[in-house]
């Protein structure tokens, strides 16, 4: 896909040909991405929800009046707000014209919708950017071991150990930097494999990673604080 900095918006996966203003575009896309499956919603400069089709609200449970004006970050689950924001600032910024991510974000009722997010940089006659088009294609499958809301599933220390885990420290540099004894990093090792449902330590970072426990796209690993007591 790709995208004129004029006035036509090009999709050459589907063969559809947008033209005219940002702001007008929207009713000539929303018939189509409602036959083809696809979520679309158009964004201010601020990435607030000016407009969305159809099968955007349907996806994302919530009415055309719920989410209009509605910040889409706000839609999203916590693990991705951050990346997905930044994305979107650059777009703004003219340091790109287009971006793809994973996204996943989470409906009233706390089930979870997974897929893959384009964002669109519409630019008007003067060169800037006067709103964003976002395309999501749902995932066929739902997830469900997913955390939403904010759970304060792990205990500071729990917290600390896991992070070091993630990032591959060893037992005895854990227990120099967090004070304990090699035992007790073992132990907490020992809880968070219990309270994750893991069988060792790859599992158990691979497991903290599927539910949205960490913050995506940050290195060193950093959980993300509404999950911790």
């Amino acid at each position: 896909m790709s995208i004129d900095i004029g006035t036509a918006l090009v999709d050459e996966e589907h063969g559809l040909l947008l033209v005219g203003r940002p702001a007008d575009r929207i009713d000539q896309y929303r018939s189509f991405f409602d036959q083809s499956g696809i979520c679309v919603a158009n964004l201010d400069h601020a990435t607030r929800i000016i407009e969305a089709n159809l099968e955007f609200t349907r996806q994302f449970g919530r009415s055309l009046a719920d989410i209009r004006g509605l910040a889409f970050c706000e839609l999203l689950h916590l693990s991705v707000r951050d990346k997905l924001g930044q994305q979107f600032t650059h777009l703004t910024d003219h340091q790109r014209a287009r971006f793809e991510e994973r996204v996943i974000a989470v409906r009233p009722d706390q089930t979870v919708l997974g897929g893959e997010l384009t964002g669109i940089a519409l630019h008007g006659e003067a060169g800037h950017v006067e709103s964003i088009m976002v395309l999501v294609r749902p995932d066929r499958e739902q997830r469900d071991d997913l955390l939403t809301g904010r759970k304060r599933l792990l205990s500071s220390m729990e917290a600390r150990v896991l992070e070091g885990v993630a990032a591959g420290v060893s037992t005895v540099q854990l227990a120099s930097m967090l004070y304990l004894s090699r035992g007790g990093v073992e132990y907490h090792v020992t809880m968070l494999l219990r309270k994750l449902k893991a069988t060792n330590r790859p599992a158990l970072v691979s497991k903290a990673y599927s539910m949205g426990i960490f913050r995506l796209g940050s290195w060193p690993p950093r959980i993300l604080p509404d999950y911790v007591k």
